[in-house]
């Protein structure tokens, strides 16, 4: 019997591929014997990638395209095609969003929160997903299969508990408010995935989300971070590495049966 959860052989498209998360997902998928695109907004010198993903340069490629550029990806994807094939998997993971240490101005009250900084983040976390959906998934759906896994968020689903945010007006004197503008992104990718699960099941391409909860790292304060733990159940952020095993298995034969589903994976920070 063949292995339900194999990727093998299977192109996959990695927008962000380069952040974070990205390079978790490129480096996880592209050991279990997928052919990885890194789709970047960013230039990435060829001569850097054994340095980023050693061992693993015959089966990751960064092809330089902005997610809120659509000329840009469709020529990504020309190029992408020509070396690979038309990609079996999409994962929906470049974005942006302001962070707990950041500037009191890109986190202002919603009465005063500049459209600038909401533009942007709408612009690249929903508009970016659905302009690279047109462009990857429509070529998913010419050769009928396909999974298009999209990256989603805790405050899709819940809006952001201020409390977790005051000790910098403690600490700073100024207002500071986790802005509007990625709990908007991220809730839209719920039902942008239910919309194109429905729209592209008859052309046998599956849209699943996944809502992440938060990542240890060492960017954030500890005061935000002591806060968020308590108001996990398993007391804990999730290691850089724990989301790969959930879009390995979107990407497989495993998922099958799975399309417009939101798979929660926070640690329990939504079960209360």
């Amino acid at each position: 019997m063949s292995d339900p959860f194999s990727v093998d052989g299977r192109v996959v498209v990695v927008t962000g591929g380069l952040g974070q998360l990205g390079t978790q997902f490129s480096r996880s998928l592209a050991q279990a014997g997928a052919k990885v695109a890194i789709f970047s907004r960013r230039p990435f010198a060829s001569d850097k990638l054994a340095e980023k993903f050693p061992g693993l340069t015959d089966r990751i490629r960064v092809y330089e395209a902005s997610v809120r550029d659509k000329k840009a990806l469709e020529e990504a994807t020309d190029r992408l095609v020509a070396d690979w094939g038309v990609p079996h998997v999409l994962v929906n993971n470049a974005g942006i969003d302001s962070k707990p240490d950041g500037s009191a101005e890109q986190n202002a009250p919603f009465e005063d929160y500049p459209q600038k900084y909401w533009d942007e983040i709408i612009d690249t976390n929903l508009t970016g997903v659905m302009l690279t959906s047109q462009v990857v998934g429509s070529r998913m759906a010419g050769e009928r299969r396909g999974s298009i896994i999209n990256v989603g968020s805790i405050y899709g689903i819940v809006s952001p508990n201020q409390a977790l945010y005051a000790y910098r007006e403690k600490r700073d004197g100024v207002p500071f408010i986790k802005a509007v503008s990625y709990a908007a992104s991220k809730s839209g990718l719920v039902n942008l995935t239910r919309y194109l699960a429905t729209y592209w099941a008859p052309k046998k391409v599956r849209v699943n989300l996944i809502s992440f909860g938060g990542v240890k790292t060492a960017t954030f304060d500890k005061e935000f971070i002591d806060a968020f733990l308590e108001r996990v159940p398993m007391g804990r952020q999730a290691e850089i590495d724990e989301y790969n095993g959930v879009v390995r298995f979107l990407a497989s034969d495993a998922s099958s049966y799975m399309t417009g589903s939101n798979v929660v994976v926070d640690g329990g920070f939504t079960a209360w």
